[in-house]
């Protein structure tokens, strides 16, 4: 009981962090926010859990249309798609942008180029159409961190590297490559992981600072092809971050930036009751960002623990995969066939959070949920919580041998966030969580 007690504690304490970082079942690295129509699909890199030094096999997509409900898609692409490839290891930081219906990834496998390839959408399969990589300077290993732009005018260019900073122009049809690279001089405090956009009438390379700790600096410039004049720090370099990788979009009026941190990997330490230590298990973190009348961009200190804040609602009346959420704590997902996905390692006492949800003026009147792999002669229940892990009970659901779970709901109205604690006999891997309604 001591036990359970100082957990639940500890758990509570941590509560703080639910929208920082916005993935809590893996680890993510290298964010490559992408806006189409009223989504955003966010691909990363991923850290493997037992990962010391970039272990990374794949690459992965989160969408969310708030902000701050994110649903898992699971891995869209590997090293596996490259069978040119024989390594098992190097899937580094990609980017993704659609054009004329295809959607293009463009990725750096250390030490062997940049390569790219391409789905009909953003959820793949994504294809190798070369079977070889794009770009190789095999004199050195500095081809990481490709970013894609398409101007005005329909010319399309890539940059990308370490330490120096490239371009070069590619075709219309965004596998094939135009002209020479071209080494752009030096911008003042770059590292890696550039991300060139544009924003109003000026142009930015946003970039990953001088390691180490990197920050996140940038330059603007009248052209998309510079010069690059450097402007200073959107997130000054910290000691809470040993990396940082920037992603930036413009969505729903508001400006976003992405990147990354070890602070999900540190409080993990800190809830097990061991030190910090360094290890490459990083996490996603994103933060509101506003520029100046001049174009500039205001300073982030760092990213802050309430996250950004929801644009919207989350309507519950309708079928919701499990892996959609704000925030959980010792959950995964795994998949189950190709985007598709379950919530697992549910141990007593483990929980999650969908946040914003709206009831409605009427309220719910009953919560169904989809349920696997039950243990055999094992009680388990969700118990349905709003507005925060101790807020009040509107529903326990007790999980039958059918695979479902339901409960008529306490009369709710209104915009709450919705919390699901998980309970049972056996205390580990008590289930799989696939989707949930309310009716």
């Amino acid at each position: 009981m001591k036990k359970l007690l100082l957990s639940i504690l500890t758990f509570t304490s941590l509560v703080a962090f639910a929208q920082h970082p916005i993935v809590w079942t893996k680890y993510t690295a290298d964010p490559a926010p992408y806006v189409h129509g009223d989504t955003v699909y966010l691909y990363t890199t991923h850290d493997a859990d037992d990962g010391e030094n970039f272990k990374m096999y794949d690459w992965l997509l989160y969408t969310s249309t708030d902000m701050v409900n994110w649903t898992d898609h699971g891995a869209v692409a590997s090293l596996g798609d490259f069978e040119w490839y024989k390594n098992n290891n190097g899937a580094w930081a990609e980017q993704v942008i659609e054009r004329n219906g295809k959607w293009y990834m463009y990725c750096p496998i250390h030490g062997n180029g940049i390569s790219v390839l391409v789905a009909d959408n953003p959820y793949g399969p994504f294809k190798d159409p070369l079977g070889k990589p794009l770009v190789w300077q095999r004199e050195h290993w500095y081809d990481i961190d490709p970013t894609v732009w398409i101007d005005d005018d329909g010319q399309a260019y890539m940059y990308w590297g370490n330490p120096n900073l490239y371009m070069i122009k590619l075709n219309e049809d965004m596998i094939s490559t135009s002209g020479e690279i071209v080494q752009h001089p030096h911008i003042e405090d770059y590292q890696e992981g550039p991300w060139v956009y544009k924003h109003g009438s000026k142009y930015y390379c946003a970039f990953a600072s001088t390691c180490c700790p990197e920050g996140i600096g940038y330059a603007m410039s009248d052209k998309i092809t510079g010069p690059w004049k450097y402007q200073g720090h959107i997130m000054p370099h910290t000691h809470l971050s040993r990396g940082n990788h920037p992603g930036i979009i413009d969505y729903k009026g508001k400006s976003y930036v992405f990147g990354l941190n070890y602070d999900l990997w540190a409080s993990q330490l800190k809830y097990n009751g061991h030190a910090y230590r360094h290890a490459e298990r990083r996490s996603v973190s994103c933060q509101e960002m506003k520029y100046n009348a001049d174009g500039t961009i205001q300073e982030i200190p760092y990213w802050s623990k309430e996250g950004v804040e929801q644009i919207g609602s989350f309507n519950p009346f309708r079928r919701v995969e499990a892996e959609t959420m704000a925030y959980a704590r010792g959950l995964k997902t795994r998949s189950i066939g190709y985007n598709d996905l379950v919530v697992t390692n549910i141990d007593n006492n483990d929980c999650m959070m969908v946040k914003g949800v709206d009831f409605g003026k009427a309220g719910a009147k009953q919560f169904i949920a989809a349920i696997q792999n039950q243990k055999p002669d094992a009680k388990a229940c969700i118990q349905i919580r709003i507005d925060g892990m101790e807020g009040p009970i509107i529903g326990t659901a007790q999980i039958g041998a059918e695979g479902l779970a339901k409960c008529n709901l306490k009369k709710v109205t209104g915009k709450h966030d919705l919390w699901f604690r998980f309970f049972g006999e056996g205390d580990q891997n008590l289930f799989d969580f696939n989707y949930w309604e309310m009716k």
